[in-house]
């Protein structure tokens, strides 16, 4: 067989040592040794391939707009809504647009090739589903881009939130979105995770809430979603986002709650860089973790993946695109020490992440799309601990972004000349 491109002697996620071959967009071949060429060969002889990085939980038509109109002085996620309803009306498509564009660029270039963004559709004008609609386009031949129809000022409460998201949904946004903790009141909350379920089933859709982003224990919008996930055939095909209230819950409550979302196939997605950030800003002390349930939820069976959820907007001052700051917050707030809990961290950005999003073409596996990742680390374990430099990225068979490893000079008499933090432990 002939290849386009094989990549060399890298680190697979699971230890092995392998070649993979390409052919156009699909992934070829991984063996022990390809002796063959190819066009083009990528040398990771010591370095770690990963599936590409996924986030199936972001708010690109506000990413990058930090300080416009204003900083958010509290920190807190009511601030931040309050916010972004003064910045909308300051929106255009073209600004949308570019800072969106500009943030894929950021999201190509650290290896994060799978993107799930809610976009908010109670601006009546839809100008951010348009923009977005149109970064989707231009984004295709590199990212896989899923857009929500988010109504973030409440499905109900806003007055033209219902039917903006069903606009929305009409001009080929791919998920149904809510925020039931937001509407008026708990039964409003209630009857809006009936409707958009119902929505999601009669158009074959799928289903992602914002569910119960709130220190309040009674918030517990999840149970309808679950119920209603069973209800309506829905299984695999939901999720709920954030789930911070379960935080605070009673446990026994809790103890009947995890089973009923295992059964329906509801996967949970928390943001551990903004819940941590945002969550128990009414508590002295103690303080509130702001995380859902991780531990106990893997426990269950349930499919979990982390999101990054902001970066550079009226919620969150800081990010990078990096899905493994994401994983390292999230292994150090939901306690998850052990090797095989950090690896499986490395797994929820990755592979986890697409299975929730449904891409299934993504993976290191023969057959699948040759998208992939050479990181500057030896394992998952030491990548989370590094986040490192991502050597090279592959996109749909094609190179996309190139780094050279950077190590530091030394300039200390009896010591190394260069230094990089990788650990090699010794031999017992």
């Amino acid at each position: 067989m002939n290849f386009d491109l094989i990549v060399r002697g890298g680190m697979l996620p699971d230890g092995t040592i392998a070649d993979i071959g390409i052919v156009g967009e699909t992934i070829a071949a991984i063996e022990r040794e390809l002796n063959v060429t190819a066009g083009t060969a990528i040398d990771a002889h010591g370095n770690l391939i990963s599936p590409p990085f996924v986030d199936p939980h972001f708010h690109m038509d506000a990413t990058l707009s930090l300080g416009i109109p204003r900083i958010n002085a509290s920190g807190t996620l009511l601030e931040g809504i309050s916010l972004w309803g003064e910045l909308k009306p300051l929106l255009t498509h073209e600004a949308v647009r570019e800072r969106a564009l500009a943030y894929c660029d950021w999201a190509v270039s650290m290896g994060l090739l799978a993107i799930r963004t809610h976009v908010d559709v109670c601006d009546s004008r839809l100008l951010a589903v348009e923009a977005l609609l149109d970064v989707k386009k231009t984004v295709a031949p590199y990212i896989d881009l899923q857009l929500v129809a988010f109504p973030q000022d409440g499905f109900y409460r806003s007055p033209t939130a219902r039917d903006n998201t069903i606009r929305a949904l009409d001009m080929g946004v791919d998920i149904v979105g809510g925020i039931p903790h937001f509407e008026r009141t708990m039964a409003d909350g209630t009857r809006s995770v009936t409707e958009l379920c119902e929505i999601a089933a009669k158009r074959g859709l799928m289903v992602d809430l914002h569910c119960d982003e709130t220190d309040d224990p009674l918030s517990r919008h999840i149970e309808q979603l679950a119920y209603e996930t069973q209800r309506l055939g829905l299984q695999g095909r939901v999720a709920g986002s954030h789930l911070t209230s379960m935080h605070s819950m009673d446990n026994y409550y809790v103890s009947k709650l995890l089973p009923l979302i295992a059964e329906a196939g509801v996967s949970a997605i928390p943001n551990p860089l903004i819940n941590i950030m945002l969550q128990g800003r009414h508590d002295t002390f103690p303080k509130r973790r702001g995380l859902t349930r991780v531990k106990e939820m893997l426990a269950h069976g349930i499919r979990v993946g982390w999101g990054q959820d902001c970066v550079l907007d009226p919620w969150y001052s800081l990010g990078t695109a990096d899905m493994l700051d994401v994983a390292f917050m999230g292994l150090h707030v939901a306690q998850m020490s052990s090797p095989a809990d950090m690896a499986r961290c490395f797994d929820m950005v990755t592979n986890v992440n697409a299975a929730i999003m449904g891409l299934d073409h993504l993976g290191l596996s023969v057959g699948k799309r040759a998208s992939l990742v050479v990181l500057d680390a030896g394992d998952p374990v030491e990548a989370l601990r590094l986040r490192p430099e991502r050597l090279c990225v592959i996109a749909r068979g094609k190179v996309v972004a190139e780094r050279t490893r950077q190590d530091t000079r030394l300039s200390i008499a009896g010591r190394p000349g260069t230094v990089n933090r990788r650990h090699r432990p010794p031999m017992s």
